[in-house]
Formats: C-alpha cells, sequence, structure tokens
C-alpha cells in the first residue's frame, strides 16, 4: 500500500503504523471492516430514499420485504417482547453476509480473522448476561452457577464462558477454512495446468506451461458453495444462535 506524506512515497505493508498519528495500527481486517460498513451505510440510504405510502417502488417494496423478514426472524425466535432487538440482529446479519461475502472481489474477508468474531461474541454476551440479570437478579444470576449442586460451580462457569467461544470459533473455522480450501484448489490446478499443458511438445507447451487455464471456470463453481452458501449460512447460523441464547436467557 502507497502512501504519501509531505514528500516521498512510503510503502507500507498491512499492519501498518501511520507516522503523522503516532502508533495507530490499521489492519486489513480493519479496513475491509470500514468498507463493509460503508457499502452497508449506502445501500440503507439507497434502499430507505423517496419512501412513499402509495405506488411505492420495488426498491422500496424489496426494503420492506427485508424489514419484514427481520421483524419475522426475531418475533418468530425470541416472541414480540424482544421486537426491539430486530435493529440489532439485522445489523449483525447484514455485517457478517457482507464481510462474508466481500472475498468474492478480492478482498480478505473481515471474518477470516478472530477478532471479528470474536467483538461479535463478546457483545452477545454481555447482552446474554444482561438478560440473565435482568430476568433472577444478580443473586439468582450467581446462584444459577451452582445448580444442581454447588460442586458443579465450575463446570457451570466453564459452559458460560464456552458460548462466545463457541459463537466465535464457529463461524471463523467455517469461513477461513473455505478461504485456504479455494487457495489450495487454486494452487492445485495451477500445478496441474502447468504439468499437463507441459506435455505438448514444442514450444507451444512451453508458453501454455505457464498458463493456469485450469483456473478459469473451475474454482468459480466452487466458489458457489465456499463463499455464496457457507458465507449466508454462517451469517444465518451466528443470528439464530444469537437469538435463542438470548431468549433462553430470559427463561431461566
Amino acid at each position: 500500500m502507497n502512501i504519501e506524506i509531505n514528500g516521498p512515497k512510503v510503502f507500507y505493508t498491512f499492519p501498518f503504523d501511520i507516522p503523522i498519528l503516532g502508533r495507530l495500527q490499521i489492519s486489513e481486517t480493519l479496513v475491509v471492516s470500514w468498507i463493509v460498513m460503508l457499502i452497508i451505510t449506502l445501500l440503507c440510504i439507497w434502499l430507505t430514499h423517496n419512501l412513499k405510502v402509495e405506488n411505492i417502488s420495488k426498491r422500496q417494496a424489496f426494503a420492506e420485504m427485508l424489514v419484514e423478514t427481520a421483524d419475522n426472524f426475531v418475533i418468530g425466535n425470541m416472541g414480540e417482547k424482544f421486537k426491539n432487538l430486530v435493529p440489532f440482529v439485522a445489523a449483525l446479519f447484514a455485517t457478517s453476509l457482507v464481510s462474508n461475502l466481500i472475498s468474492l472481489v478480492g478482498l480478505r474477508s473481515p471474518t477470516a480473522d478472530l477478532n471479528t468474531e470474536a467483538a461479535w461474541a463478546v457483545v452477545v454476551f454481555i447482552m446474554i448476561t444482561t438478560q440473565k440479570i435482568k430476568t433472577g437478579g444478580f443473586g439468582g444470576y450467581l446462584k444459577g452457577f451452582t445448580q444442581p449442586i454447588p460442586v458443579m460451580t465450575p463446570f457451570n462457569v466453564l459452559s458460560e464462558l464456552a458460548t462466545p467461544i463457541s459463537l466465535a470459533c464457529r463461524h471463523f473455522g467455517n469461513i477461513l477454512s473455505g478461504i485456504v480450501i479455494n487457495g489450495l484448489i487454486y494452487a492445485a490446478l495451477a500445478v496441474a495446468s502447468s504439468a499437463l499443458l507441459g506435455l505438448i511438445p514444442g514450444a507451444v507447451g512451453l508458453f501454455l506451461s505457464h498458463v493456469p487455464i485450469l483456473d478459469v471456470g473451475i474454482p468459480a463453481v466452487l466458489s458457489v458453495y465456499f463463499d455464496w452458501f457457507t458465507g449466508v449460512m454462517q451469517a444465518y447460523i451466528f443470528c439464530m444462535l444469537t437469538t435463542m441464547y438470548i431468549a433462553n436467557a430470559a427463561e431461566e
């Protein structure tokens, strides 16, 4: 990455320090996360622009369908009393989905960095804990660790801490594994292309052996699963678990 600061160009690679700001580090994950937020913000502005009560446009109809889907998802899984969480769950799903799919344009997905999912999981864990305290009081929350018998307290604490860890690692592992598998497929097809085309005698074979022809088409078909399907499913699963954990906390 090139950055020019009052003089010659300074070359940086992620993560890098900005001299004018001291030791502030800007990582690739952070930059792409800003891009994701910008995409979602612009999309929301476009979808909600010039709304009407009658004779609505297809754009407004699509926006209303998204809002209705989010309402049905949250209320259907958590109940009417949690309707106030619709914006949070919708934002979480949109951020996860765009972050997962942004790798299709060559950018590294922020969700391939465990720090991203860990931050989401911490927020969800705080909401779960808050809901438990709100339901049973702080004393009831602490007492829950001693159930069914006091000797189970250490195991209950570990179980409580396992919730954010499992949320983060499940999402991160699936996204990262897809990126790694795609990278291995590209590399393997390039080697296979070089080996097969290298069998052609003469200058033609020598030239074609340096052209990864097999990389064209085949990875695109596989990305339908590793990028599109997995990306959408992981965003859905993360939000589903979030709603279920919070709803269950209200019943304890």
